[in-house]
């Protein structure tokens, strides 16, 4: 598949009498947006406010973070299953308004939400205080159950997003750049001489609000597959969960993927990229032992030398990380973990729930449990009274002067396992 991404740089957002895109400023509507976006009987209200980097502004509690693009060639559309008419994607042409993001927030779903600061030391642990942020503050009826809430706010940002995307349709990208991956027996044939690499992709499938959508699909429900990094890149792969903020793949972390990204750059030069397998974290063992096996058999299918292996989220799914590891190596596949560490306040602790002798090779994205206190902010889009209770956080959290002492764990993406983040770890 080949996949045009043309990227539109977004130097400012502002609201204005119609939706477009002029001299790298993006114009919104804001009552066309509403109408976009509104008429779900289970949500109360909708307000939209945009927060851009540098400012003093607290965003929180934060749901899903989902990056503006429009579909302008090829078959499919934006967001295939959920917003558009179930069609494979992947190929053709995708704009992109880099720079700009959409952001669900308004009255907690479960525990698990996050805080996303604009400036001060929040920031700088977060991708999203460097996007111009478009944030949807959703409040529920009465009484909804938390499932629904969470369906209704997740529908609220990827129309907002697919809204917001169009204005992208006609306008002349700043920079267009191609990813191309060949069906299997042409991409061996390609570069018979380098090692042939591909990438297991763990998608957080828990439980109920422990979900990630796979063109529509609960990922619960697949076993794992292949899929084309492309098809990612084009809107397939959408985050439905409720995990730990610092650690879970919003939807705008599934579109840019950063080892997808890397993978392909060094395509054709160090090693050949084949391909994606997708899988999901279970919680019976006989789920695990399943998915597991089916992620090694098409890794030795693939004849694979080496794979990349991500996790989503901690705990319970680090044992169907340390299965994936084990029955690759065990098929003498080198094989790399990215994953993030739990390791105590203090950094003493064993940092991962399961481990075994066959992971010799792991990249971290740091220590959720390090604790940082985030000064009050001078504006708050959303409500802070959930600091003391989301997970991350503890009795006495929100201070009076209106900072909040946590752990990492609150702030959206500060430990991404796909490397979204500038954190890591050093052992002495």
């Amino acid at each position: 598949m080949r996949l045009e991404l043309g990227k539109i740089f977004i130097k400012d957002v502002q609201f204005g009498s119609e939706t477009k895109v002029e001299q790298g400023v993006l114009y919104i509507n804001k009552q066309a947006l509403l109408d976009a976006v509104g008429g779900d009987t289970r949500l109360k209200s909708i307000e939209i406010d945009i927060a851009k980097p540098g400012e003093e502004t607290r965003i929180m509690p934060v749901k899903d973070v989902i990056e503006p693009r429009v579909k302008v060639e090829g078959p499919g559309g934006i967001f295939p299953g959920v917003i558009s008419k179930v069609d494979v994607v992947g190929s053709g042409r995708t704009h992109v308004l880099k720079g700009a993001a959409v952001v669900t927030a308004g009255k907690i779903v479960g525990f698990q939400e996050g805080i996303i600061d604009m400036s001060g030391p929040g920031a700088d642990y977060t991708p999203f205080s460097k996007t111009l942020n478009v944030v949807i503050l959703c409040t529920p009826v009465d009484n909804l159950q938390q499932h629904e809430h969470e369906q209704a706010v997740r529908m609220v940002g990827l129309k907002a997003a697919t809204f917001i995307g169009e204005a992208g349709r006609n306008v002349t990208p700043d920079e267009v750049k191609v990813y191309e991956t060949l069906p299997l027996l042409e991409g061996a044939k390609q570069y018979p001489g380098l090692p042939r690499v591909g990438y297991v992709y763990m998608l957080q499938t828990q439980g109920l609000m422990h979900d990630t959508y796979v063109y529509g699909v609960d990922a619960k429900r697949i076993v794992p597959t292949l899929i084309y990094p492309t098809e990612v890149m084009d809107g397939a792969i959408l985050s439905g969960n409720c995990v730990s903020a610092c650690d879970k793949n919003p939807t705008y972390n599934h579109l840019n993927n950063p080892i997808i990204e890397d993978l392909y750059e060094r395509h054709g030069k160090d090693y050949n990229f084949v391909g994606v397998i997708i899988t999901n974290e279970n919680v019976t063992l006989a789920d695990k032992e399943r998915s597991s096996n089916w992620t090694a058999k098409l890794a030795e299918y693939l004849n694979l030398d080496a794979v990349i292996v991500s996790e989503e989220g901690f705990g319970n799914p680090d044992t169907d990380l340390m299965m994936n590891c084990k029955k690759l190596t065990a098929k003498g596949i080198k094989t790399v973990l990215v994953t993030d560490e739990y390791a105590g306040r203090d950094g003493a602790s064993q940092s991962l729930a399961d481990a075994d002798k066959a992971a010799d090779a792991v990249i971290t994205g740091g220590n959720a449990n390090e604790v940082i206190l985030l000064p009050p902010m001078k504006k708050i889009i959303g409500y802070t009274e959930p600091a003391d209770t989301i997970a991350g956080g503890f009795d006495g959290s929100l201070r009076p002067d209106g900072s909040i002492m946590a752990e990492l764990q609150v702030i959206t993406g500060a430990t991404s396992e796909i490397g979204m983040n500038k954190l890591s770890a050093t052992q002495y």
